[in-house]
């Protein structure tokens, strides 16, 4: 075998930078569409709030217009127009208790969600659930917040997490409870300044009855509140809360620093009402909420439904750039889990220490962090991931090499030799024991090839898998029949438009495999966004190509 630039133009689909998301996580061909009926019992409420009354609300932006098309972040009006969110997984991850299903992110059933060495979480149901990823199932289904906090006092009598919004000032307050640590129950709190965005308002305003979440989020000075005798008995601690955009409350959120005030400032937040007109509207985001073009692409889910993320020609401020121009949160580089599709976030080029202290708080915490348990479940998922990585670590020696390098000859144009078993999805198309072509292999029985390489005659063709030298095999080599040529509908051969075929294999009597388990075979990860190509991009390709 041996890897370079091969003339196979489908291959450069199958090997440039190919996602890591779980097969759990992909489209199904099946997928399961049970429901599941889960009563909701009323939520217990924490003590009382600040004051009483509604939160504080605008009405939506009023600026004027100014079109996508001219602004230099926003991405193009056909992006747009395409109504992208989070749960538009061409794009974006979805999280572990969702699957991707035929390009959208689609709840889970709870018992889907990984159970081994997970935190208990109680809900406001007063149960007590086994995971955090069990919970947010539930409330994906149900389109309620459900958890309340991790722990195992779940009774009626024990006290669950609320928050309020104070109508006059729009301070948050949250009850936080401590599940056993003091004895006292829990504690109020407020919630510091430190990372508090449009994204954690969202939260709170959704909490207090206020759908498309927050206007804006603000801060306050807490000494110039405390001088005020009505507001004298706030806590005097605050917690540093930090959300992505899906939960549901602020308790789905990460919370962490609790600390006491001092002299920081504290969260506000003020929650949005839909009254403007559209034409009035800088940027309507898929939910209809309107926000200000500035709040776009900026790594901040200002919507609420991340759609203002979602269609980005480049990031504002301090944000990451992925290329499937979605852009996330700075503090989302380096924290040891994926954002973008093909993992750029976490490569090291853009890995710095520069954000260490979003990492501390996930092993130095009193509370337990939704993050942590979010990044177990992703990296249970990926574990099952064995595809689209090659073989580097336990190749088999090449023994040719003993005779010397003078003998060995690039027949690969621009290409460097493989090792024997390092390209473990490469494949041999044998037509009447004739090797004219390569395929890719890509799980099960499936094997992916150019339409020019075959004709709808499956008893003339053989595969090979685990070959080198393309005139002899070698001990890893595998030879299975095929059972179907599937060739594109619309291949044309004379412009070799939609140049592209299936070749199902013949499975082995009595199985479910066509060939035996073999440790020098794995599958090649079929990219699903095509959005993950852009110019410039590079990528590895591998064949026996031609010397010319």
């Amino acid at each position: 075998m041996r890897s370079a630039g091969v003339s196979l133009l489908f291959m450069f689909l199958l090997i440039s930078n190919c996602n890591t998301e779980s097969p759990e996580e992909r489209d199904q061909p099946s997928p399961m569409q049970q429901q599941i009926l889960q009563p909701m019992r009323p939520w217990i409420t924490s003590p009382a709030p600040v004051t009483t009354g509604p939160a504080p609300v605008i009405t939506s932006p009023a600026p004027t217009p100014a079109p996508s098309d001219t602004d230099e972040f926003l991405g193009s009006k056909e992006c747009l127009e395409k109504k992208f969110t989070r749960a538009s997984c061409d794009l974006v991850f979805c999280p572990p208790w969702e699957r991707c299903i035929n390009g959208r992110c689609s709840c889970k059933l709870p018992y889907q969600c990984l159970r081994e060495g997970m935190a208990p979480v109680c809900g406001r149901d007063n149960r007590q659930y086994l995971s955090y990823c069990q919970v947010m199932a539930l409330s994906c289904r149900t389109k309620k917040p459900l958890m309340s906090h991790f722990g195992e006092n779940c009774g009626v009598d024990d006290p669950k997490f609320s928050s309020s919004i104070d109508r006059v000032t729009g301070v948050v307050k949250l009850f936080i409870p401590d599940n056993g640590r003091t004895g006292a129950g829990g504690e109020e709190v407020l919630v510091c300044g430190k990372l508090w965005d449009t994204a954690a308002a969202n939260m709170a305003c959704k909490e207090n009855k206020h759908p498309l979440g927050a206007a804006s989020a603000g801060l306050v000075s807490h000494k110039s509140l405390i001088t005020n005798p009505s507001y004298a008995m706030l806590p005097r601690s605050c917690v540093t809360v930090r959300c992505q955009g899906y939960e549901t409350s602020l308790a789905e959120c990460v919370i962490y620093d609790a600390a006491r005030i001092g002299n920081r400032k504290v969260a506000t937040a003020t929650c949005y009402q839909a009254t403007q007109e559209a034409a009035e509207c800088e940027f309507r985001c898929v939910n209809s909420k309107c926000v200000f073009l500035n709040q776009t692409c900026d790594g901040v889910d200002d919507c609420g439904d991340r759609s203002d993320e979602m269609c980005c020609k480049r990031c504002r401020k301090d944000a990451f750039h992925c290329r499937t121009g979605v852009c996330v949160s700075r503090v989302a580089v380096g924290d040891g889990m994926n954002d973008c599709l093909d993992g750029q976030d976490e490569s090291p080029r853009h890995t710095t220490t520069d954000h260490s202290e979003t990492h501390n708080f996930i092993t130095s915490n009193i509370y337990t962090s939704p993050k942590s348990e979010t990044r177990a479940n992703r990296l249970h998922l990926e574990s099952k991931l064995y595809c689209g990585i090659p073989n580097s670590t336990t190749v088999d020696d090449e023994e040719e090499e003993e005779r010397g390098r003078s003998s060995r000859v690039k027949r690969v144009v621009g290409g460097i030799p493989a090792k024997p078993t390092q390209i473990q999805w490469q494949v041999a198309i044998v037509e009447y024991k004739k090797l004219d072509c390569g395929g890719a292999y890509i799980g099960n029985c499936w094997v992916l090839t150019a339409a020019h390489c075959v004709r709808p005659n499956p008893s003339a063709f053989m595969v090979k898998f685990s070959l080198w030298r393309k005139d002899r095999s070698q001990n890893t080599t595998d030879i299975v029949p095929v059972q179907d040529v599937i060739i594109h509908p619309k291949y044309n051969p004379s412009s070799y438009e939609n140049d592209i075929a299936l070749l199902q294999l013949e499975k082995l009597p009595f199985t479910d495999v066509c060939f035996v388990e073999n440790p020098a075979i794995s599958a090649v990860c079929v990219p699903w966004s095509l959005q993950l190509f852009q110019p410039n991009h590079t990528c590895s390709i591998s064949g026996w190509g031609r010397t010319a």
